[in-house]
């Protein structure tokens, strides 16, 4: 799987080198399905007792019992599909009902305040959960320079609201196999990082 976070990480504290690997991981399998050598990567996923280990080692065995053709059709269910998918990964629709709605405004303000542009051919709004996580991993490794307080208050502000609720969602899909465990994780990981933000408050 791609780490682009490592070649940024030069510095960085361990332990934020291991969430923007987490985010990195997330966003990497909300933006598209799994081809074949990274199925085959994490299937060597390695997790400890922990419920965040424990989440490492169920996205292993479940990426270890599929196959790329296999998560591109269950993807294509999950967040394309005929007309829409079963999912909306966004958070003006969670916290609104509505795509492209008042947060997505309000992230656009955020982000072009520190410098951040949307891509060109980018499809996605900024307010997609793969686009969000993909700017936290920039954020807590470093690879995107801001003000110490900004990693706070995107995730305060444009995750914590609607994230958890979005991955317990993916994790309970109907038609969520590999990606229900993706959800497992995503959900156990931002426990973790709520927690986290509220002790270092």
């Amino acid at each position: 799987m791609q780490d682009p976070v490592l070649r940024e990480a030069g510095g960085i504290d361990e332990i934020d080198v291991a969430r923007a690997r987490e985010y990195s991981l997330l966003s990497t399998l909300l933006m598209g399905s799994p081809g074949a050598p990274m199925l085959e990567r994490l299937a060597g996923l390695q997790g400890d007792g922990s419920p965040l280990g424990l989440a490492h080692a169920a996205l292993a065995a479940a990426a270890a019992r599929t196959d790329a053709e296999r998560t591109a059709r269950e993807y294509f269910g999950l967040f394309v599909g005929i007309g829409r998918g079963e999912l909306l990964p966004y958070g003006s629709y969670y916290l609104t009902g509505f795509l492209h709605g008042r947060p997505l405004a309000d992230l656009r303000q955020v982000l072009s305040r520190i410098g951040i542009e949307r891509a060109v051919g980018q499809a996605e709004p900024e307010d997609h959960a793969a686009i969000l996580l993909e700017i936290m991993a920039g954020l807590s490794s470093g690879a995107i320079p801001a003000p110490p307080a900004t990693e706070r208050e995107i995730f305060d502000q444009h995750l914590a609201p609607w994230i958890a609720r979005f991955f317990a969602d993916l994790e309970q899909a109907a038609s969520a196999d590999f990606y229900s465990s993706v959800g497992a994780l995503g959900r156990i990981f931002m426990e973790i990082e709520t927690q986290a933000f509220l002790l270092s408050q």
